[in-house]
């Protein structure tokens, strides 16, 4: 693996010079447009003048500022815009054919109820890529539903296998579907750009919460579909290696992840007891994942003779993937996670600062800057008018008749400052 060595200029990324029209909110679209603008593309983000992206309103905060919404929305520029107006909407289309990328995730049908039918726009721009994240597909009987992330982890069969047991299941302790979702639509995005390079045209790409849920369910959906077999929740073991999870030590638990014969035998070595690797029943991977709670007993029973961390140490150094279990003020601090670099500062509009995430790819070894800190409902509808091509007296008018917000507060319906930061 490379080693990060800084971060890379916005011109050097591989999307430098595409332009993306994100009219997405909550999770999924803006994780799959903070994604992009870490490539280098320049993400315009269009949002109601009643109040901008829904998560401006969620918890947690810092002061006014939703914390939800600044973790998806780094490196975007924000404008404010009526979208049900008819000024509005011919805003919107002009500023969606002066795109390379259109992103959604309005319920189907709405797109087109906006005059942003996307065959309509193709056929005045063929280049031109469009993307939607749905709840539940573009057709069906639920297409029309609404879809939110714990919903598609109960549907998709996910929460059914995370827990301690069938009968107490759990959900994914971050919107995991969302996260998936929108990794899937930048994945279709990159394709149809690629795409577009050879043949000039561009494509209308599109997922769902249950697609993206279904879609990682992997060896686990695999294993019904093949066998019949219904999967049930392990707890903290994996479902189907052993030893593979959370085992007690002497002070904290550890995770110990044998995932071959070398590794069980370096193992049972190294906790002092190799005739635990010649044991008949412990002979294979499939006999140690049948005798699973038998083997955790006896090995909790040999790391309890020393510290988790001098385990985690011993195993590491015999490349047995091994770690501890942190909370966020511990991974924060681990020295490998301050070697990357993750955490990045930032200044919002109003002047305060804010510690924030980077994005996870790095370019040829560079990791990417954020090149903008999460912006504010309307900080940047000034400066989108223009790019656009728009006179300071078509912006002013835009303005003065509210269909458009500023964040300096021109507008005749109110300052964007309403909406901003929830």
């Amino acid at each position: 693996m490379p080693e990060h060595t800084g971060s890379a200029p916005a011109s050097a990324l591989p999307l430098a010079g595409i332009t993306v029209l994100d009219l997405t909110r909550a999770l999924a679209g803006p994780y799959a447009t903070a994604l992009l603008s870490d490539l280098g593309a320049t993400i315009t983000k269009v949002e109601s003048i009643k109040g901008g992206d829904s998560t401006r309103g969620w918890p947690p905060f810092e002061g006014d500022h939703s914390l939800y919404y600044d973790s998806t929305n780094r490196g975007k520029s924000s404008i404010a815009l009526d979208f049900y107006s008819a000024e509005g909407q011919a805003l919107l289309k002009r500023m969606a054919l002066a795109s390379d990328v259109v992103i959604e995730n309005f319920r189907p049908g709405v797109m087109a109820d906006l005059g942003l039918d996307p065959e309509a726009l193709r056929a005045e721009k063929p280049g031109l890529v469009v993307a939607s994240v749905s709840g539940f597909g573009a057709t069906g009987p639920l297409s029309q539903t609404a879809g939110l992330d714990q919903v598609a982890q109960g549907m998709s069969g996910l929460m059914s296998v995370t827990g301690q047991d069938a009968e107490n299941v759990y959900r994914v302790g971050i919107p995991v579907i969302d996260i998936f979702s929108g990794i899937f639509t930048a994945v279709g995005i990159l394709a149809s750009l690629v795409d577009r390079e050879r043949t000039g045209t561009g494509h209308t790409v599109s997922t769902s919460l249950l697609e993206a849920a279904l879609a990682i369910s992997v060896f686990q959906g695999q294993r019904f579909l093949s066998t019949g077999v219904v999967p049930e929740p392990q707890g903290n073991d994996h479902p189907v290696l052993a030893p593979y999870g959370v085992f007690a030590t002497a002070d904290i638990p550890v995770i110990i992840a044998v995932g071959n014969e070398k590794q069980w035998r370096d193992l049972c070595e190294l906790v002092g007891d190799a005739s635990l690797a010649d044991d008949p029943q412990l002979a294979t991977g499939k006999l140690r994942t049948e005798h699973r709670a038998e083997l955790k007993e006896r090995l909790e029973a040999l790391l309890a003779a020393r510290a988790g961390l001098d385990w985690v140490e011993a195993f590491r150094a015999a490349r047995i993937p091994t770690g501890p279990i942190y909370n966020y003020a511990q991974v924060f601090d681990d020295a490998q996670v301050k070697h990357l670099d993750m955490v990045q500062h930032v200044t919002r509009a109003d002047g305060s600062d804010l510690p924030l995430l980077r994005g996870p790819l790095s370019i040829d070894g560079v990791a990417p800057s954020i090149r903008k800190a999460p912006p504010a409902l309307g900080e940047d509808t000034r400066a989108v008018l223009e790019r656009l091509g728009l006179t300071e007296k078509q912006v002013q008018g835009l303005l003065e008749s509210g269909v458009v917000a500023a964040l300096d507060g021109s507008t005749a319906r109110g300052s964007a400052r309403d909406g901003a930061g929830g």
